[in-house]
């Protein structure tokens, strides 16, 4: 592939951003195992860093910003009256599943609680299985609700990448496209990224909802500014603005070193010192692991872009708040 970038180029000077500050990212990143950087502010391109050509030109691993993909996918799926709404259960996409379950508790699992991962199943993806759940095995989505119910619907996220691959079944069977053919009709081929993506499958042909979507960075940039831009692209309204808004509120605390869980995206406060919650001190992002990164901060109309082989996955968030905002908030 060749270098297709269509972002507008500015510099942090003409958007009243301090350049020392841009400058001292630019010796950190250079440091460190980040691949690649993008910041747009005001939708131009006002950093870029790549690693090396090859980089820039080539399909990246986004491992679980791919998540936040599904997440798009589902609002776009609603708005396209695919899916009544978030309330529809696993009984209504699964019932041969459901009906042979032991605990019937697990016919009442929404979308919604797959999107907050609040499902209440036991899965240790952040334990025992050490950030690697088994995702290879013949029928995944049978493998998720098989594990046992322990805590009450809708009222603790665990970190589940088994939700994610059901999402993208539900969309296979409420759309009957694959989720990659669905996300090309209704989402990449409107932001411009014709068939410069590549997305794994499961052994039914299911594409990895969890982290199977290759990308190049600047297009990974694309979905961060589709949501600034609250769902329009280019004068047309790709996904609704009440869907970009609803997806992105803070719904469960998750971590504290990382913040809330919404609709797969996450949200945290850009200053955690400040007991403010509202826009004015928050982003939310798609986050991979080893820094895989789409993050939004709407009160600063800026988007940042990471791919990374950090050990430190959540190191990207330092950067941003280091460097980035500070830039401009001084």
């Amino acid at each position: 592939m060749q270098n297709k970038n269509t972002w507008p180029i500015s510099t942090p000077d003409k958007l009243n951003m301090d350049h020392a500050q841009i400058e001292n990212l630019g010796f950190a990143v250079r440091k460190s195992k980040v691949k690649s950087c993008l910041i747009l502010k005001e939708g131009s391109l006002v950093f870029q860093y790549y690693k090396s050509n090859k980089i820039r030109d080539n399909l990246q691993r986004i491992n679980s910003c791919t998540k936040s993909i599904v997440s798009i996918l589902i609002g776009s799926a609603i708005d396209e009256g695919f899916i009544p709404s978030v309330d529809m259960t696993m009984e209504h996409y699964f019932p041969d599943i459901m009906n042979n379950l032991e605990d019937s508790r697990k016919k009442d699992i929404s979308i919604e609680h797959l999107l907050t991962m609040s499902v209440g199943l036991d899965w240790p993806e952040f334990g025992k299985w050490n950030y690697m759940p088994p995702m290879c095995t013949r029928d995944v989505v049978k493998f998720v609700f098989d594990r046992a119910l322990v805590d009450e619907l809708g009222t603790r996220m665990n970190y589940n990448s088994g939700c994610s691959h059901v999402l993208s079944a539900i969309l296979m069977k409420a759309t009957g496209m694959k989720t990659s053919a669905f996300a090309d009709k209704y989402l990449f081929k409107p932001l411009g990224i014709d068939m410069d993506y590549r997305w794994y499958e499961d052994a039914n042909g299911i594409n990895y909802g969890s982290d199977g979507l290759r990308l190049l960075p600047y297009d990974m940039a694309k979905f961060g500014q589709l949501f600034l831009q609250e769902g329009i692209w280019e004068g047309k309204q790709i996904i609704s603005a009440e869907w970009v808004r609803k997806s992105t509120e803070p719904y469960l605390l998750t971590y504290d070193y990382i913040g809330h869980y919404a609709y797969h995206w996450w949200v945290a406060k850009i200053d955690p010192d400040e007991n403010d919650f509202t826009l004015n001190n928050r982003m939310f992002f798609a986050m991979g692991r080893n820094g895989q990164f789409i993050i939004v901060i709407p009160s600063l109309q800026t988007v940042v872009v990471f791919t990374s082989t950090l050990d430190n996955t959540i190191k990207p968030l330092d950067f941003v708040r280091e460097f980035i905002v500070d830039s401009m908030v001084n």
